[in-house]
């Protein structure tokens, strides 16, 4: 585990009473049932942690903060990894066939989104329709014609598999870096913005 949580980070210790008394029924249900909750991009105050509580639906995403000293327990993306099996849902068997793919490019990668959830809590959240969110850890430069090679592999799987590059400076998404724009959507704690090259000093430093 992580000293601070990261982005896509799951945690688990929040209850139904540390939410607001706005919050949705099914936010508070979620918690009541004990599954986690999703950590976020955004600044919040020290002792605190941007986070989401996940609904069985798509649109049933709500955003709140958890105290650090709440969380009894973590698990990154990448540690979902030792638990991908193949299932009939197009997202799993396109996970099941990336698995040695990513396995071999020598940085470190996880699963995110509904099939990471489901991976982590048994919870059926993800469905036929659903892409395959992943990222991938790339503390040094991702070379843009690597970039689009990895990308073209991506677009033969069996669904839709969209790929965030987490950089020093924030996440940008594969598909973009892939492409030919000179400029590309950087998101982080403070927002998103168009950026150059997210590994570029100014940026790291930003």
């Amino acid at each position: 585990m992580n000293d601070t949580p990261r982005p896509h980070d799951l945690l688990w210790g929040m209850t139904p009473t540390q939410l607001p008394t706005d919050a949705p029924a099914w936010a508070r249900q979620a918690l009541a049932a004990g599954q986690p909750v999703v950590v976020r991009r955004a600044l919040v105050a020290p002792g605190q942690i941007a986070v989401g509580v996940r609904g069985t639906r798509r649109d049933q995403r709500y955003a709140t903060v958890m105290s650090v000293n709440r969380v009894v327990r973590c698990m990154s993306p990448e540690q979902l990894v030792a638990q991908v099996t193949a299932g009939d849902l197009p997202a799993f068997r396109a996970l099941a066939v990336l698995k040695p793919v990513f396995d071999g490019l020598e940085r470190p990668w996880g699963v995110t989104g509904s099939v990471g959830f489901q991976l982590a809590t048994g919870v059926a959240v993800a469905r036929v329709e659903s892409d395959l969110d992943l990222l991938l850890r790339t503390p040094y430069e991702l070379p843009r014609t690597e970039a689009r090679e990895l990308q073209q592999l991506l677009d033969t799987s069996p669904c839709r598999v969209d790929l965030q590059l987490e950089t020093p400076a924030g996440a940008v998404a594969l598909r973009e870096w892939a492409g030919g724009s000179p400029r590309i959507l950087l998101k982080c704690a403070t927002g998103a913005r168009l950026i150059e090259n997210p590994w570029a000093p100014g940026e790291m430093a930003a």
